[in-house]
């Protein structure tokens, strides 16, 4: 690695890194291997290449260790920090090609990308050697493909013409994907014929198939042909070696008549779950390798006449994958650095450094400035490379400090960040002036350097200062916090009740810190309001700057709703919210229908509409005739309609006002164009690739006319060209349009009308639609699980960005097993929403738990997060404290009892917890005590009291003492025990328990 060191002083020399300002650069994208088709000259290769540093980084590449001469050779073009090759050719163009990152702070390499040209040769012109079988004996044909690159082929066979391909899905012919032959378990005399082998190669950016010449195949017939017991032809290998994460198949396949049964085993072990149906076929198919699969597998294959077995190994094996890995660094001149890179894989990767140091740890003593700039640490074995760089540079604190001035509101809460730039993670503690701060109950120090306040007092204003210290140095930062009043509602608005039209005025003061600004802002319904526009009917009562109140000009049914009013300044906030109801006018009576028409008479039905906060009186009922512009009351029962009749019908509120909003219909109809589009459009949901709408059919009366039917109109959004399809079925409500390029929950505009033997009726209004989910792409990260207690974890995790959600994401799945089981047997929990943290109970103390947390959506579960482990505590003593008593003196009872102590299987005690109420009370009281006793007031009118001891510590709560205690000098009555069981639901073995108990201890009365 000479190059690097060439490369990395010519960036220095004249051009300073400036710390603090600039950083080396960091991989986003490095090249990839790419297999390109020979031949295809008029194409072009690109490998990518983008690094993130400051100063933005140049770029240089090698192919096999020598230098690409960009600019000198005009097929190589440097596009961003890409290698763009046109016309690539085989000849010269294949390799390993790397590229190299490079500014003023230092130079990178990336990782190798090999590239190189795939081919699929044509078979040999020759013809092909005819091939005999006999009725009911296996046999086979050759394939013998011809020259290729890669060595992986598809192989299919067919049958005197294309495309009549063998089917192997009935267990007697199999197509061996390792070498390509046909093989036939026993042979039928309708299989003589013509056979041509079909092979298929896949490339990056092409595919390619050709066929051999015809294999002639003659079944002789026999009148009586003999039973055979299996003989396994098609064998896996002895030992076949595989990557972790990869996918495992091994062929078997077997002679035999009546044709064999296959099935595979694994001897040393049991099957993994995830082989699925190919455990009864001729490949057995093991995707997504671990370790757990490697072993010794069987496959048998049986019938009447007897059975074959052959076994074989996996060993699985894998690519270098980092353990440990270093990070950037802030060191002090002078002192010294110590780099370790580990990596785990199979066979064990060797550890070199590219700054021609050997062995999987870097140290550079007396550190000097020069020594400044970028490393790397490379991993690999015969599987892969990996990479891990890091920069070094001097300690700054300048660019994140803490902030100058916190202001906080006294009674909430306040967080404050330290964020030092330092490598390695420097440990993080706070100081208030001298005081070292560490958690309770008002405090919280997270391990990312995050301090939390809570309940802020006076008190608690001063200077707080940041400490960060690694082995390479320290460094502070402070700030100072300064508490302010709390804002709160003084007077919030009240609930008001008004008639459509009137004014209404909602009130809102405040009172807040005088040395800060204070807004008011309103909501309706959680959507705020403008109250900066003269007009509307929204507008903000001028004041002093205390007062928010909100005046409402000339309500109208749609201002309805609940009302928030929200005082807040820079440091916290407090709202108050009340209703407002606004009467007015019926709406139209919805959907009327004409049935039953006669000569004199009709049927009317219709729906009720909204009475908007006032009974309806009645509903009234009027009618015209065609040649008549006036209306006239209509009496129930007859019809006064000459010809055709319309009518219509009105509601009358029980106040003095009557709506003007009606509805009509016509009696007879004629035949003509659909008038109105069909209503309820929508969809969304389905499969993979779908997009669904739906509608609600329109009924007959709207149809105006036979051979009726629905036009379907849709367009992604943001896209011009409308897709328009007709669907001929009246009772039809939903359309599902299939296409394998849809993308995962888009928009889609949509718009429908209806048609009939006359025409097309108009187009509803647009509605949007989503094309059908698909489950997340990828899981959670950072994913930490902490043990509570012996029974009770609590999981946390980074969520999913939203492009990866393929639709909405409905929450999150944590999974969680213990050491000893499998993933499949894991139990599971469902968050709702986008809560970043649960709580997973009802586990078992002491116990190893795996965990790892997947996303979820409406089509399902997406991939799993990099698992975790946690060990939940130990359990919680088993006994209760013993040897309870008590003695009251005056209003006040003491209760003593002893100490509860730990077996070395158990958890540590902390305290004692003890939960009382008094007689008539529902609720238990709380007290937490370290000691192991305590005083508790009695009831004044000679009551009772309830109590439970418990002991408590890091496992949880251990089993609880229960006792009841009177007064009368500590004496408990059986009238008092009897009160309180017929008070709670007391069974009667405990009942019985306690009088036992009290007879040890105490006089019954």
């Amino acid at each position: 690695m000479a190059f690097f060191s060439s490369y990395s002083s010519s960036t220095r020399c004249g051009d300073v890194c400036v710390s603090g300002h600039d950083s080396g650069p960091v991989f986003e994208e490095q090249p990839s291997s790419l297999i390109y088709p020979e031949g295809l000259s008029e194409g072009k290769v690109t490998l990518s290449c983008q690094a993130r540093a400051s100063p933005t980084a140049s770029y240089r590449w090698l192919v096999n260790g020598t230098e690409v001469p960009l600019g000198l050779d005009l097929r190589y073009t440097l596009v961003a920090g890409n290698l763009v090759i046109g016309s690539p050719d085989s000849g010269r163009d294949t390799g390993s090609y790397q590229c190299l990152a490079i500014n003023r702070c230092g130079t990178i390499i990336s990782r190798a990308a090999n590239l190189k040209f795939g081919y699929l040769h044509d078979f040999p012109p020759d013809s092909r050697s005819p091939q005999t079988a006999y009725e009911g004996v296996g046999s086979f044909l050759a394939c013998q493909p011809p020259p290729h690159y890669p060595g992986t082929l598809s192989y299919r066979w067919l049958i005197n013409e294309f495309p009549n391909f063998i089917k192997t899905d009935d267990g007697r012919w199999f197509v061996s994907q390792v070498t390509g032959n046909l093989y036939v378990a026993k042979a039928e005399t309708n299989d003589t014929g013509n056979y041509f082998c079909f092979t298929t190669i896949n490339m990056d950016i092409s595919t390619k198939s050709t066929f051999s010449k015809a294999n002639m195949l003659t079944v002789l017939p026999d009148a009586n042909p003999r039973k055979s017991t299996p003989t396994i032809k098609v064998r896996f290998p002895a030992e076949t070696y595989a990557l972790a994460g990869h996918t495992a198949q091994l062929e078997c396949f077997a002679y035999g008549n009546p044709v064999p049964k296959l099935r595979w085993r694994k001897v040393d072990g049991l099957m993994p779950s995830k082989a699925g149906s190919s455990l009864d076929g001729p490949t057995l198919i093991l995707p997504d390798l671990t370790f757990d699969d490697e072993g010794v597998y069987e496959c048998e294959a049986y019938n009447s006449e007897g059975s074959d077995k052959y076994q074989g190994r996996i060993t699985v094996q894998a690519q270098p994958e980092w353990l440990q890995v270093m990070s950037d660094s802030e060191v002090e001149i002078s002192s010294e650095l110590q780099w370790t890179c580990l990596a785990a894989g199979k066979p064990r990767p060797s550890i070199r450094w590219l700054r021609n140091v050997n062995g999987a740890r870097l140290k550079i003593s007396n550190l000097a400035l020069e020594d400044s700039g970028m490393y790397q640490c490379v991993a690999e074995n015969k599987h892969g490379t990996i990479y891990s760089t890091a920069e070094l540079r001097a300690p700054d604190f300048r660019l994140n400090p803490v902030r100058k001035l916190i202001p906080a509101a006294r009674g909430g809460q306040v967080m404050i960040e330290c964020r030092p730039r330092a490598a390695p993670k420097p440990s993080l503690f706070w100081s208030r002036g001298t005081e070292l701060l560490t958690n309770s109950s008002r405090v919280t120090v997270t391990p990312d350097g995050i301090l939390w306040l809570h309940n802020i007092s006076r008190a608690d204003e001063g200077k707080y200062t940041c400490f960060a210290e690694n082995y390479l140095g320290k460094a502070n930062s402070t700030g100072h916090l300064s508490v302010r009043d709390a804002t709160k509602i003084m007077l919030a608005p009240s609930n008001a009740d008004i008639n459509q039209g009137e004014n209404v005025s909602l009130q809102c003061h405040a009172s807040h810190d005088p040395t800060m600004d204070l807004t008011f802002t309103w909501t309706l319904n959680g959507v705020l309001l403008d109250l900066e526009g003269s007009v509307g009917p929204y507008h903000r009562v001028e004041g002093k700057e205390n007062i928010g109140d909100l005046l409402i000009v000339n309500a109208q049914l749609s201002q309805a709703g609940i009302y928030t009013c929200m005082a807040q300044t820079v440091v916290d906030s407090a709202s108050a919210s009340a209703k407002l109801v606004v009467r007015g006018p019926p709406g139209p009576p919805g959907g009327l229908l004409v049935k039953n028409v006669a000569e004199t008479s009709v049927e009317l039905r219709w729906s009720r509409g909204y009475d908007n906060h006032s009974p309806i009186g009645k509903y009234i009922i009027m009618g015209r005739s065609s040649l008549s512009t006036e209306w006239k009351k209509m009496r129930t029962g007859l019809c006064v309609c000459v010809c055709v009749c319309v009518c219509r019908t009105e509601r009358i509120k029980n106040i003095s006002y009557m709506t003007t909003w009606m509805s009509s219909e016509t009696f007879q109809l004629t035949k003509g164009t659909p008038t109105v589009a069909p209503s309820g459009l929508g969809g969304g949901g389905g499969d993979r690739n779908e997009l669904i709408v739906t509608w609600t059919p329109m009924a007959r009366e709207y149809q105006n006319g036979d051979s009726f039917g629905y036009i379907l109109a849709f367009r992604k959004k943001e896209t011009t060209s409308w897709t328009v399809v007709r669907v001929p079925h009246v009772e039809s409500s939903r359309y599902v349009y299939y296409n394998d390029s849809l993308t995962p929950y888009s928009p889609f505009e949509v718009k429908i009308k209806a048609y009939n033997r006359r025409g097309e009726g108009p187009f509803s209004q647009i509605a949007v639609v989503h094309s059908a989910e698909e489950e997340p792409t990828v899981g959670p990260s950072s994913i930490n699980a902490t043990a509570l207690t012996a029974f009770e974890i609590q999981v946390s995790w980074e969520p999913i960005q939203q492009f990866s959600t393929n639709g909405i994401l409905r929450g999150y799945e944590i999974r969680y097993w213990r050491q000893h089981e499998r993933e499949a047997a894991a139990d599971r929990v469902r968050t709702a929403g986008l809560e970043t943290t649960a709580r997973v109970s009802g586990l078992r103390p002491s116990t190893r738990y795996h965990v790892a947390v997947l996303a979820y959506n409406s089509a399902g579960t997406g991939p799993p997060s990099p698992r975790t482990t946690v060990t939940t505590r130990k359990p919680p003593p088993n006994r209760p404290p013993g040897n309870v008593s008590w003695k009251a003196e005056g209003s006040w009872v003491k209760v003593r009892w002893d100490n509860v102590k730990a077996m070395h299987n158990e958890s540590a005690i902390l305290g004692y917890k003890v939960l009382y109420k008094h007689e008539g009370q529902s609720a238990l009281k709380v007290l937490d005590k370290a000691k192991t006793s305590v005083n508790l007031p009695l009831p004044k009118d000679n009551g009772y009291v309830v109590l439970e001891i418990r002991s408590w510590g890091e496992g949880g709560d251990g089993p609880a003492h229960e006792i009841i205690v009177s007064q009368d000098s500590g004496k408990i009555t059986i009238k008092t025990l009897i009160k309180y069981a017929s008070n709670t639901t007391l069974s009667y073995s405990t009942f019985s328990k306690l009088i036992d108990d009290r007879l040890g201890y105490h006089d019954w009365v």
